[in-house]
């Protein structure tokens, strides 16, 4: 009987990664893990700035969108400059360029809002007219719909900048992802989590996932052992009802999936920039492989496409291509049970 002869360890690999300490921390958090597994190889980290890091002054949905934090990462894999690249999933467009692949998701931080403010324990405290500060469509809507008194502005910057700009003064309060400040040693400053009843999270918010160049399934294989297939699945959920509705940071949009036993439960959430119309949906299945997940997804943003979600996102002048008006009706036009994803 032959046996196939196991990869020889890498020699060298470079991490491509944003130069923001965050987004260097996240590197050098894959860099570890990797020299657990292969304490031999010689890994660097290839700091890189992006769009998205030099353009401050106008919010995402008006410059561009996530492609912007990882552009120039996906140029320094495809030249040979690095082997991989180490991304917040919720930056990623939902849908990679050809010849890019995520093979590896590992395991996932709180997924949730935090809200950090130096004078007020959470937001219902905050008197009418607080500024609150946020980069997200998405976290504006739900303040702007639960708390119509307060002042929602644009915050931009790095973690540690919007850190700053709150400390000066400029905001009552902020709200930023729980995990980037966890992962900082920051978890102090958090005042108050928000759970995903009040503030559903973006999808995939809290994940890290590694990118490579497809053709390199040498690295593929390498990076199986970081892979944590629970976080990739609800992950993929996510991210399947965010690509089924377009897939712009120009919606607040929000999907999140939770693990009963070998269940996976997903809401998902559109909503207008105003707060005025919010849409919601949620189903559940049993989930143990990639396609399952996708399916799920896709049966909550069909719940949401026949609520009206398509009209927000045409509304808020994004094109949604026919394609996925077609996918819907074929998903919607699947029997289910109420509450579970059919066929999946």
């Amino acid at each position: 009987m032959n046996v196939e002869p196991l990869l020889a360890p890498p020699k060298t690999l470079v991490i491509a990664s944003r130069e923001s300490r965050l987004a260097l921390w996240q590197a050098e958090h894959v860099k570890c893990a990797l020299h657990k597994l292969y304490p031999s190889c010689d890994i660097q980290i290839l700091g890189m700035t992006t769009r998205g890091d030099q353009i401050l002054d106008r919010t995402l949905s008006k410059v561009g969108g996530k492609g912007l934090f990882v552009k120039e990462l996906e140029n320094a894999l495809a030249d040979g400059r690095a082997d991989l690249a180490v991304h917040s999933l919720k930056d990623v467009p939902m849908e990679l360029p050809p010849g890019f692949a995520l093979p590896t998701i590992l395991l996932r931080e709180d997924p949730r809002d935090a809200f950090v403010s130096p004078l007020w324990p959470d937001l219902a405290a905050l008197p009418a007219g607080s500024v609150v500060g946020t980069s997200s469509l998405r976290r504006e809507a739900m303040l702007r719909a639960r708390y119509p008194h307060l002042v929602v502005q644009p915050l931009r910057g790095n973690l540690d900048t919007r850190l700053a700009k709150l400390d000066r003064g400029d905001y009552a309060g902020i709200i930023l992802a729980a995990a980037g400040l966890k992962r900082l040693g920051l978890a102090g400053r958090i005042r108050t989590l928000l759970e995903p009843h009040d503030s559903l999270p973006a999808a995939a918010q809290g994940a890290l996932g590694i990118e490579i160049h497809a053709a390199r399934t040498d690295l593929a294989a390498w990076f199986q052992p970081l892979h944590h297939a629970p976080s990739a699945l609800a992950v993929l959920a996510e991210r399947a009802v965010s690509r089924a509705l377009g897939g712009s940071c120009e919606v607040p949009l929000a999907a999140y999936a939770q693990w009963q036993g070998e269940s996976l439960q997903l809401r998902g959430s559109v909503a207008l920039p105003d707060g005025q119309r919010v849409l919601s949906a949620a189903a559940s299945a049993v989930v143990k492989e990639a396609a399952q997940a996708d399916q799920l997804g896709r049966e909550v943003a069909a719940d949401l496409a026949r609520q009206g979600a398509f009209e927000i996102v045409r509304a808020l002048g994004v094109t949604v291509p026919s394609a996925l008006d077609a996918t819907l009706d074929s998903t919607s036009s699947t029997p289910s049970t109420p509450g579970s994803a059919g066929g999946a």
